[in-house]
C-alpha cells in the first residue's frame, strides 16, 4: 500500500514550508522515524520523518519547492519486498 507523506504544521502560524533538500532518493528503503527530507518553515529548519517503513516510491515536492502544510510530499510502499 501506498502511505502518504505530509508535510506537518510545527506551528499554529505555520502554513506552508520550503523544502531545503532530500536526505533519501527514490527506491531508497526507509526506515519508520528515519527523516526523509529537511524543511525549512517560520524561521526554522526540521527533518519530516518516514510515518512508515518501506521504499520510498515517489518524491512528489523537489528542492526548492514551497509546499502548503498538509500537502503530500512523498509516497512511500510499505509492502515487503515479497508481496
Amino acid at each position: 500500500m501506498l502511505v502518504e507523506v505530509l508535510l506537518p504544521q510545527w506551528g499554529m502560524g505555520m502554513t506552508e514550508g520550503f523544502i531545503v533538500s532530500w536526505l533519501k532518493v527514490e527506491g531508497d528503503l526507509v526506515e519508520a522515524g528515519e527523516p526523509l527530507v529537511e524543511v525549512e518553515a517560520a524561521k526554522t529548519t526540521g527533518d519530516v520523518e518516514a510515518p512508515t517503513s518501506g521504499v520510498l516510491h515517489k518524491i512528489l515536492a523537489v528542492a526548492d519547492e514551497t509546499v502548503e502544510v498538509r500537502a503530500v510530499i512523498a509516497l512511500i510502499d510499505d509492502r515487503s519486498p515479497m508481496q
